[in-house]
């Protein structure tokens, strides 16, 4: 089967799977590279950006290599290929658990009960559960679910795309370190810069492409555009500003201002502020709109990676 039918194939599979089986409580591919990555940081940790940028090669290129490996091992073998790429799609993607966990957050808020709405947070995001009320968490709900859209379905699907099981991997695999080592607290200022970087770099098409299709998908394209347009840059993380400035103009929300982390204040600028304060209910939008935005990407990426094989079989 040709390359460009078994990515269509096998990424549809694996977005039908995601949404059937979700993520499982445990076992998680993911969770197990993340375990194996606290491993090699616990070998190989320094205070110093050269032995982060080993921790990242050594993590990011095996799994890569595996996956490599892995696609060779099954080429021209009937439907294997489409069956590896299925499960690579389930295992890096995390869409339909992103909806759930968000959901969930926001049925807590709508019965009122802020203890457990600040006890799911932290499965979400890692924002301080208990310097936020209502309106604080519903606010970093959506701002987690337009983030996490780019980094949990929309950016595996472009690499998967641009590289097949390869590209799935080693997107997550990045992703991953980034969430392990990237953040700026005094262990990982150093450690973890090479790993912050590489996921800026391989987060770079996902985002834009995300704020682009949220736009699109969203009830409000040209608020969606103005605000990416006027507010994406003023946000600290050049990938994040784009999507929460476009899912913010699509919602009519107001997002972004003074945030904690792990005890650390920080006062971001607000995107989209000619919208309103989020409220619960945009919690349940935000999902949707993330669904519609998964599902026009796969539209993209399978049919960008269709038309770019026949444009290669004319030319052959």
């Amino acid at each position: 089967m040709r390359n460009d039918r078994v990515f269509a194939y096998g990424a549809a599979a694996g977005l039908a799977a995601d949404l059937l089986l979700a993520d499982p409580r445990r076992g998680h591919p993911v969770a197990a590279f993340g375990r194996a990555a606290a491993g090699v940081e616990g070998v190989l940790w320094r205070d110093h950006r050269a032995w982060g940028a080993l921790h990242a090669a050594v993590c990011a290129g095996g799994a890569t290599a595996a996956a490599a490996l892995a696609a060779r091992a099954v080429r021209h073998r009937g439907a294997l290929p489409v069956a590896l790429t299925a499960a690579s799609v389930w295992a890096v993607v995390g869409g339909t658990s992103l909806g759930r966990e968000a959901r969930a957050i926001g049925g807590a808020l709508a019965a009122g009960d802020l203890d457990v709405a600040r006890e799911r947070l932290p499965h979400l995001c890692g924002r301080d559960p208990q310097a936020l009320d209502g309106p604080g968490i519903a606010r970093a709900v959506v701002e987690s679910v337009a983030e996490n859209t780019s980094d949990a379905v929309v950016g595996a699907l472009v690499w998967g795309a641009l590289g097949g099981v390869p590209g799935l991997v080693a997107f997550r695999a990045v992703n991953t370190l980034d969430a392990m080592v990237g953040h700026k607290s005094p262990r990982y200022r150093r450690f973890g810069w090479a790993s912050a970087r590489l996921d800026d770099v391989a987060g770079w098409p996902g985002a834009r492409l995300t704020a682009a299709l949220a736009a699109v998908a969203g009830g409000n394209p040209r608020g969606a555009v103005r605000a990416w347009r006027a507010d994406a840059a003023k946000h600290p993380s050049p990938n994040a500003g784009p999507v929460e400035a476009s899912f913010a103009g699509a919602l009519g929300v107001r997002l972004g201002g003074t945030l904690s982390y792990g005890g650390r204040v920080e006062h971001r600028p607000v995107l989209n502020g000619g919208g309103r304060a989020v409220e619960v209910d945009d919690i349940d939008r935000a999902v949707r709109l993330s669904r519609r935005v998964g599902v026009l990407t796969l539209a993209v990426c399978a049919g960008g990676r269709l038309a770019y094989g026949a444009i290669k079989r004319r030319r052959t």
